[in-house]
């Protein structure tokens, strides 16, 4: 295997249940927690593609929040701006997998990287409250240079901070079109496979699947 020098870890999905707020929705909206999660995801990544695409962007926390409002409209519900609020917060308090905090435990003395498309108001406080954020060198927002993943200029900017070559990095996402853009971009690429899907066909495999992070500790 190839010299890494730089463990670069994508946040949501990949560190952190997305769908961990999937409880408090349901308490929101009886019967209704696990459609809206869903959707709330969904539509959380199509906005942040369609705004790069169209040139609008607007930073994540405002994303996440357009994108919760559509899903309780999708499922026939109503929300108010305390809810709202509410939700947001619960999203900066998201659950870390399982076994994320012993395989950072494990490469420690590495430099290790999480490189989020989340605003720093999002990052930053769900990096705290998880109590990971010690384990880690460094967190990046792409809000710092207003490009998403997998916008090849997003990863040009995690690579400037990383301060090393691209072929000296592990890039780790459970998003396929995380790990496409940053295999494009020449990034050594673990996909972390928590939902067993096939490989995107972007004709731009993977390094490594892995089931969770522990299958990184190959590297």
């Amino acid at each position: 295997m190839p010299e890494i020098k730089a463990y670069i870890f994508d946040a949501y999905g990949t560190l952190f249940d997305v769908h961990s707020v999937m409880k408090e929705l349901e308490e929101l909206f009886p019967e209704k927690g696990e459609s809206i999660s869903q959707t709330w995801r969904k539509k959380q990544v199509e906005y942040f593609f369609l705004r790069q695409v169209m040139g609008r962007y607007k930073p994540f926390d405002q994303v996440t929040r357009d994108s919760l409002v559509y899903a309780v409209k999708e499922n026939d519900q109503t929300i108010d701006e305390q809810q709202v609020a509410h939700m947001l917060e619960s999203y900066r308090q998201l659950k870390h997998y399982d076994e994320v905090e012993e395989v950072l435990k494990q490469l420690q003395g590495k430099e290790l990287i999480v490189f989020s498309n989340g605003s720093e108001n999002m990052l930053h406080p769900l990096m705290e409250f998880s109590g990971l954020k010690p384990l880690f060198t460094e967190a990046i927002s792409a809000d710092e240079v207003k490009q998403y993943k997998p916008s090849p200029a997003a990863y040009v900017y995690a690579l400037e901070k990383a301060g090393v070559k691209r072929e000296e990095v592990l890039f780790m996402s459970s998003n396929g079109w995380d790990i496409s853009g940053a295999k494009s971009f020449g990034f050594h690429t673990a996909w972390i496979n928590r939902s067993g899907l096939p490989v995107e066909e972007l004709q731009l495999e993977p390094d490594a699947v892995y089931q969770d992070l522990s299958g990184i500790l190959k590297w």
